[in-house]
């Protein structure tokens, strides 16, 4: 009885970044890279219907696929949250997973604010290294004990961050590497 107490109040029983959510959130990666090059791409195009839109318009479509997949990424671990704990017959909000998405919804609310300043102080090429170094750190913050390979996203985030503050551009394959590395990490920790 003291074994399950013990893991009712453990947040990473709840909210845990492995398996299909892992995998689910990869895809999520993978197909924010495709629609962002995409639109960025389409933009560049003179004929193309995108490229017809102002640039203010075309930063509200890309901020709303970003707001999209953040919103699809925190369903994503909401319900698998929500089938852990019917699995496990446990309460899906209690003390340390209350405590767990106040911090997550912090780094959030940082995230948003260090790109919007890094957007009014025109340094867009910086956005993704930000973006990263902040997601590795999330990772960092929410690693369980048991599961110390979630350290690998983080490093491949750190590595990526570091690349695409030297090389701007590199934005798009780093996401894609990003979703990649989830996917395989979903296959493997099971």
């Amino acid at each position: 009885m003291n074994k399950k107490s013990t893991l009712h109040d453990n947040f990473e029983i709840n909210f845990t970044l492995k398996g299909i959510t892992s995998i689910v959130i990869g895809i999520y990666f993978l197909g924010l890279a495709f629609i962002l090059k995409y639109i960025l791409d389409s933009f560049l195009i003179d004929d193309h219907t995108i490229g017809m839109l102002s640039p203010e318009i075309l930063e509200v479509v890309v901020i709303s696929c970003i707001a999209s997949f953040i919103l699809l990424s925190c369903l994503a671990l909401f319900f698998a949250a929500r089938r852990n704990a019917k699995t496990f017959q446990f309460l899906l909000w209690n003390r340390k997973t209350k405590i767990a998405v106040f911090q997550f919804i912090l780094g959030l609310i940082t995230v948003t604010i260090a790109g919007f300043l890094l957007l009014e102080n025109g340094y867009e090429d910086y956005l993704t290294s930000t973006f990263l170094v902040f997601y590795a750190l999330l990772l960092v913050l929410f690693k369980n004990k048991q599961r110390k390979n979630i350290l690998v996203l983080s490093g491949i985030s750190i590595l990526l961050a570091i690349v695409c503050f030297n090389i701007p551009s590199y934005w798009n394959p780093a996401i894609n590497i990003l979703g990649i590395a989830h996917i395989c990490y979903g296959i493997i920790q099971k």
